[in-house]
């Protein structure tokens, strides 16, 4: 079963902005991304590093996860920014645009290196069409990746398709993504939504991101954290019927009995190993206070 790690909702902050990274310690998502890649300006990249570094070093980030989006090893950025993240103090190093197992494996070799805490987790950004198909290769390249996270901008601008309400030009990527990652026990998280005016899109979105599987979503403003917590959490009917579930199948299994019936439906131990993540991630999400 997967670990029940709340990642409701995981907030892109750019780098270059040392009031954006301030504010972010307060906010109530439940991992910040400090980006060095897209959300930087060229001319901005090294300060934003040098920016980056320091707020990890203060810390003050409390249950929030701490994941360094890095520049692409084909940029003048990319290695700084490894050896920097290597001994930056994030709980996470976030690659983008990767297309194949080497290049997680290189970032690997390079973050060991640069002196990184053995076992720094790596998380994938699949965002291009060679990223989705090689998506399964990708999550078997090293124990150490824990996360897929999907990039639907940047896919479809390379499908040349267009945002549509239903993302249906998205739909196939996305369970690929989805399917490579529950391969590979890892987390995965769906891409963000562009139009921030669009609210009641936003919170569809989220919706169709969890019944697909996700376990949370990828954001760009602050504002939208409360919806995607909400959305991405199970709500307390679920969590009361989880834990019938759970006890009806305990009872049945005491009796000699493989399966059971709650509220007129089948309850057999797969059933029982999702109630259990249901109760398992409530409880950690009211942990957090």
């Amino acid at each position: 079963m997967l670990p029940a790690r709340p990642r409701r909702s995981v907030l892109y902050v750019p780098g270059s902005n040392a009031r954006a990274l301030e504010k972010a310690r307060a906010l109530p998502a439940d991992g910040i991304i400090l980006d060095l890649e897209d959300a930087v300006a060229p001319a901005a990249k090294e300060e934003a590093r040098a920016l980056v570094a320091a707020a990890l070093a203060a810390g003050g980030f409390g249950h929030r996860e701490t994941i360094l989006r890095v520049n692409g090893p084909a940029t003048p950025w990319g290695a700084g920014d490894l050896a920097a993240a290597a001994r930056s103090g994030a709980d996470a190093v976030l690659l983008p645009k990767v297309e194949s197992a080497a290049e997680v494996r290189a970032a690997e070799r390079a973050l060991d290196a640069g002196g990184a805490p053995p076992g720094l987790p790596l998380w994938a950004m699949i965002e291009t069409p060679r990223g989705v198909l090689a998506a399964p290769e990708i999550a078997a390249a090293t124990p150490r990746l824990a996360c897929l996270v999907a990039g639907t901008s940047d896919l479809v601008k390379d499908l040349r398709a267009r945002h549509t309400p239903g993302r249906g030009e998205v739909l196939v990527s996305l369970s690929l993504v989805l399917l490579a990652a529950r391969a590979h026990g890892l987390a995965a998280l769906d891409g963000v939504h562009l139009d921030l005016a669009d609210e009641s899109g936003f919170e569809a979105a989220c919706r169709q991101g969890r019944d697909l599987g996700f376990d949370g979503k990828t954001l760009v403003h602050p504002r939208t954290i409360e919806v995607a917590n909400r959305v991405f959490a199970p709500d307390e009917a679920e969590v009361a019927q989880a834990r019938r579930i759970i006890e009806a199948h305990g009872k049945a299994v005491a009796e000699g009995r493989g399966v059971t019936v709650v509220e007129s439906r089948l309850v057999e131990a797969l059933h029982v190993e999702a109630a259990q993540r249901t109760v398992a991630l409530a409880e950690a999400i009211a942990g957090r206070g």
